[in-house]
């Protein structure tokens, strides 16, 4: 079984904020799939849905982001599945700019708590992930205040579009691999973004 992770902390107060915008993934692959991440297992909301033919399970840690990677150790310990090749972690951003998509076979946590956390659970930083941009295009003071504040109205098309965005790079992973999602995915970025 595959596992699709995505990043966020609970509360209503988090629900709309770019930290939880791993969180809005998951809950957007869940209704395109007929989904409800409802079932509590292993300190996480999680549900099942078949996409294209592989079961997978969407989870919602809920031990909060700098955590969850007890969570998600335990998903994988139960279900059965490994780091690499199980796992699609999807999680906000703030090195990519706002409204863009990377898929990586791997990586660092790039100062992402949540990511780093899963790394330390599993010992490895071996799987996929997609990676939701969030960088207002420059500098921001604090980092941590910035990834917890509300996205704005005028932001919701461009967060619609990257939902969008990230449930079809899950899907073009479960179906062609990572590195045919990377070549989709990056490269489209890449023509997006301005010279």
């Amino acid at each position: 079984m595959k596992v699709i992770v995505g990043l966020g902390n609970p509360g209503i107060e988090y629900q709309f904020t770019f930290h939880n915008l791993g969180f809005l993934a998951a809950d957007r692959l869940a209704g395109e799939y007929g989904a409800t991440l409802v079932n509590r297992r292993c300190c996480a909301l999680t549900g099942k849905a078949l996409i294209a033919g592989t079961e997978v399970l969407i989870a919602k840690p809920e031990t909060y982001m700098n955590r969850s990677g007890l969570a998600v150790r335990e998903l994988l310990r139960e279900v059965g599945a490994e780091p690499v090749g199980d796992l699609i972690l999807i999680y906000d951003d703030l090195d990519l700019p706002f409204g863009l998509l990377r898929v990586r076979q791997r990586g660092g946590a790039g100062g992402h708590h949540g990511v780093e956390s899963v790394i330390g659970a599993l010992e490895t930083p071996e799987f996929a992930r997609v990676r939701l941009g969030i960088s207002p295009g420059h500098k921001v003071p604090d980092g941590a205040l910035y990834v917890l504040s509300a996205i704005k109205k005028s932001q919701y098309g461009t967060v619609d579009g990257m939902l969008d965005a990230a449930a079809q790079a899950v899907h073009t992973i479960l179906t062609e691999g990572p590195e045919a999602a990377m070549n989709r995915f990056n490269r489209k970025a890449q023509l997006d973004e301005p010279d």
